[in-house]
């Protein structure tokens, strides 16, 4: 059975969180990557920057539907909600614009496991770590391509 280190891509391109937006613009252009893991300086996964999260950067700011009560104004969305949508919107650096609740495998885990997550998570590339450290990626292509060993 095969296993994530037998397809994952070893020679990984990473961020740091001081990394700006205009640079993580220019490596997804020049690289074609649509995914890109922060690494803090000991080496471990300290979150991900996606283009989709670069594009959502470009979008209008939604204003939640509000309700008033004795001068009171409650989001009905949450107000974490919106302050999240303001701190994307706002973000410099790859820290302020990264996910970090980051879904991950590690390189004993199968092929198949990996493309559970893939698919049940709506993911095109999972980090592949070894404790914090990353020692590369797992993507969609990955595992299309290991269908033909």
């Amino acid at each position: 059975m095969l296993t994530v280190a037998d397809i994952m891509t070893r020679d990984v391109v990473s961020i740091k969180g001081t990394t700006t937006v205009r640079e993580m613009a220019a490596i997804f252009d020049t690289k074609h990557f649509g995914t890109l893991p922060i690494l803090d300086d000991a080496g471990n996964l300290a979150g991900i920057v996606t283009t989709s999260d670069l594009v959502e950067q470009d979008r209008p700011l939604h204003i939640p539907t509000v309700i008033s009560i004795f001068d009171w104004v409650i989001p009905l969305g949450g107000e974490s909600a919106l302050q999240r949508d303001l701190d994307k919107i706002t973000a410099q650096t790859a820290s302020e614009l990264a996910s970090t609740d980051v879904i991950t495998v590690t390189p004993t885990d199968t092929v198949s496991a990996a493309a559970e997550i893939m698919s049940s998570q709506k993911l095109h590339t999972l980090p592949v770590v070894d404790g914090k450290k990353l020692v590369g990626v797992v993507s969609r292509i990955d595992i299309i391509r290991s269908m033909n060993r």
